[in-house]
């Protein structure tokens, strides 16, 4: 099943707009508000990015107010949308425009927010308007707050109907987070959550369990488990919002990729008034394309430019020449001193192992979380890296979907990322909430196909990059998709010498040596 047959499965009984041709008569109308796309590939996107040629413009109302325009270019905020709600400029605004319960304010406050980030100021009114987003915003930029304080102020007081709000991220670990921070959120509004931890444990969920709760946090899979098992088991029929994280996993390809696992979990929410946001921190045309087919007065908001890193994050390319090369770069960073806590990303599981065991007997404090590790085992070493316990921890890219440590100095990419997307995810743990911080990225000759494309999103966010990167040989469509699908066969990370394997000789040249 294709993309496109499972989203017609998905959001099926919406039907696209007619295109609106351009008015012949003089209108005014924002720059911002008019959707450019070209049919070319882009540098800094991956393999979706073929965007569309043409100029279209959408029905849109124009920005008169000079204040709302200027308040959004001064913050980096690009919104395309019909009817656009001005920009939060500060939180006390709720109370006194939104009439958004204070308790949720103070703990905005007490979360050491003093006033909303860039996604914050657009993304909160439009929520709260009941309107539809597709959001992109760096990551380290609130965006779990931007959705999850106007979801909770839309919900009110408690209800005894049942889950109103599903919250659904494509990592165990993003779930727990954004649990936390719903928590911390709904702290006396009487609002509670639910995030779905042991899926064995069935006789905990029903009819009466559900209705305890608000808010379901899930992961698609541990959710989809439940559906299956019983269809009454979880009750999602009163669900209003449905908010996806890290939206760009929707199109991935694969018969268990998160579309496939989204579009059985949007059948059992048959709410007629369900509404949908999807946030994420790098941008897909097939995302937006599609979202603007399907939503009904979608609101697109973007923050600074899209898929480039964080300005503030130092980053730097260094070739190894070859896997050994790798491991003696890597022990060469650690030698001349490094600043805990430290993130390094391998391209998976067997490699995050092998590193590991070669920097436990290096006499610093590392330890590895993957996808073999128990979920007690990977919460242990989330909590010894929260405390410092641990200074360096190698992880795949399951880490790379919005973990957010506080004050990670430096991420080295001790394996090649395979995509732009994986990259800009990977450097997003460092560099946060207006902190600086460094990424290293390690390329050996068999990364060379992907190196332009990692080259492009460095320059873009402003960091320097050797010409000839520039000058590589641009990547089709077709090999960048085969690559994000697909890892290189590398050697295996060892400081041991590769086994030579003997020449074995046929019998018929044994019989001619004996002649």
């Amino acid at each position: 099943m294709n993309s496109d047959n499972v989203l017609n499965i998905l959001w099926k009984g919406v039907k696209s707009k007619p295109r609106i041709s351009l008015p012949k008569k003089k209108t005014q109308v924002v720059q911002d508000e008019l959707i450019k796309v070209k049919k070319e590939e882009s540098d800094s996107e991956e393999s979706d990015v073929e965007e569309i040629t043409e100029t279209k413009l959408v029905k849109v109302e124009a920005e008169t107010n000079p204040e709302h325009v200027g308040l959004r270019r001064k913050n980096g905020i690009t919104v395309k949308g019909k009817n656009l709600p001005p920009p939060l400029e500060s939180f006390d605004e709720l109370v006194s425009v939104y009439g958004v319960d204070k308790n949720i304010v103070n703990n905005l406050k007490s979360a050491g927010y003093d006033g909303p980030t860039p996604i914050q100021m657009q993304a909160i009114p439009a929520l709260l308007k009941g309107r539809q987003v597709l959001a992109c915003a760096p990551t380290g930029s609130g965006k779990t707050v931007a959705f999850m304080a106007p979801v909770l102020a839309s919900l009110g007081k408690p209800s005894r109907k049942g889950f109103r709000a599903l919250i659904l991220s494509p990592t165990r670990e993003l779930a727990k987070q954004i649990f936390r921070e719903c928590t911390l959120l709904s702290a006396g509004t009487g609002l509670k959550a639910n995030y779905i931890t042991k899926v064995r444990q069935d006789d905990a969920y029903g009819t009466k369990f559900s209705s305890k709760f608000d808010v379901l946090i899930s992961t698609p899979n541990r959710l989809i488990h439940l559906l299956r098992l019983k269809p009454d088991l979880i009750n999602l029929r009163s669900v209003e919002w449905l908010v996806v994280d890290e939206s760009d996993k929707l199109f991935e390809a694969g018969t268990r990729g998160f579309r496939d696992q989204l579009a059985e979990i949007y059948k059992a929410c048959d709410n007629e008034n369900l509404k949908r946001a999807m946030f994420s921190a790098t941008y897909t045309v097939h995302v937006a394309r599609w979202c603007r087919k399907n939503l009904k007065k979608v609101v697109e908001i973007t923050v600074g430019h899209r898929n480039t890193t964080v300005d503030k994050v130092e980053q730097e390319l260094v070739y190894a020449g070859s896997e050994a090369g790798k491991l003696h770069a890597f022990r060469e960073l650690i030698r001349k001193g490094i600043s805990p806590p430290v993130l390094v990303f391998v391209q998976s599981k067997d490699r995050a192992k092998q590193l590991f065991n070669e920097l436990i007997y290096d006499g610093i404090n590392v330890d590895v979380i993957h996808s073999d590790r128990t979920q007690h085992q990977r919460d242990n070493v989330v909590r010894a890296f929260r405390e410092g316990k641990i200074w360096v921890l190698i992880c795949t890219d399951i880490m790379g979907r919005g973990i957010d440590f506080v004050g990670i100095k430096l991420v080295v990419n001790y394996d090649f990322p395979n995509s732009a997307i994986s990259y800009i995810h990977r450097i997003g743990r460092t560099g946060r909430a207006g902190m600086s911080g460094r990424a290293v990225t390690y390329f050996t000759d068999e990364d060379k196909p992907a190196l332009r494309t990692i080259a492009r999103v460095m320059k873009d966010s402003g960091c320097p990059v050797p010409e000839y990167m520039l000058s590589l040989k641009k990547t089709s469509k077709r090999d960048r998709l085969k690559m994000e699908n697909t890892v290189p066969n590398r050697e295996d990370i060892s400081t041991e010498a590769p086994k030579l394997k003997r020449f074995k000789s046929n019998k018929k040249s044994k019989k001619l040596a004996v002649q």
